[in-house]
């Protein structure tokens, strides 16, 4: 990225925290209330206390730690349940229906559930993280995968190759960009329910002490725990998508190579075309037998 576009990002997001300074400073009252929002300056003092405590860094990592258990689960299996349903029509016919009728159920109502089945809090919210993020997962996997065009695969059994060398020579890596595309999507979700459900039955993480904030009326607080929250669905979005361009650098680019195009050779003189049409059959222009 070139620095122009830093410089743009960088004052995009500069110019938005001076709006909310002079907004609350002013406690500006017009429809939207602000009167009762804490200004940047409170929210970046509030940050610089706690980030100098240890309980900040245990919710910070209990956070992180549960939504890479549970997004590692759901990559694995959405990419193989996703691929299973679009080349099996047994496999189709068999989880296509259970896992369609789930789908619609948000991932947060199924806090009852992890109680109920899960011996800890702990494992019910790995749980839910890794619902959340195991549906974007499967459904863009077996679009990509359904997509891919089947002369590629044709070629590889005309040459030998069985089906293993099909899956992971032509379907896998052609499906890469539609099921990156998904882990994307799964990613941001699944900090929406960890956060959620964290709220809920937590005992430590961002989520948890964002709502023990609010409770006791600690808005800078509060604000503390969203920013939090931001920069670890961005800088974890941020991961996955550069792993993504990283693993798919083989596809072609927009961009056209600039080197020329060699020139076509010279069409055959008449006196060549004259020799060809008069010399016999199984010989040469110069007389030479083939």
């Amino acid at each position: 990225m070139t620095g122009g576009r830093w410089l743009l990002r960088a004052a995009s997001l500069g110019a938005a925290l001076l709006l909310w300074q002079g907004l609350t400073s002013l406690d500006v009252n017009l429809w939207l209330r602000f009167e009762q929002f804490p200004t940047v300056g409170e929210i970046a003092s509030t940050f610089a206390e706690r980030a100098g405590t240890a309980p900040y860094w245990q919710d910070l990592a209990s956070s992180l730690r549960r939504i890479v258990t549970g997004f590692a689960l759901a990559a694995v299996l959405g990419v193989v349940v996703g691929t299973a349903v679009a080349r099996s029509r047994i496999a189709a016919d068999v989880v296509g229906p259970l896992l369609e009728v789930l789908r619609p159920v948000p991932a947060i109502a199924l806090v009852p559930v992890a109680i109920l089945m899960f011996p800890s809090n702990e494992q019910g919210i790995v749980f839910i993280t890794c619902a959340a993020a195991f549906f974007p997962v499967l459904v863009s996997t077996r679009h990509a995968v359904r997509a891919l065009a089947p002369v590629w695969e044709e070629a590889v059994l005309t040459m030998g190759g069985g089906r293993a060398r099909v899956l992971f020579s032509v379907v896998l890596p052609g499906a890469l960009p539609g099921i990156f595309g998904g882990l994307s999507v799964g990613i941001g979700v699944s900090w929406i329910c960890v956060i959620s459900a964290e709220m809920i039955s937590g005992e430590y993480g961002v989520g948890y002490r964002t709502w023990q904030d609010y409770t006791v009326v600690d808005y800078p607080g509060v604000f503390v725990g969203m920013v939090t929250i931001g920069a670890l669905g961005w800088l974890t979005s941020t991961a996955v998508e550069h792993t993504g361009r990283r693993l798919t650098s083989w596809l072609p680019r927009s961009a056209v190579s600039s080197s020329p195009a060699p020139a076509p050779a010279p069409a055959p003189g008449n006196g060549e075309r004259a020799a060809r049409r008069t010399a016999p059959q199984g010989t040469t222009t110069g007389g030479t037998q083939k």
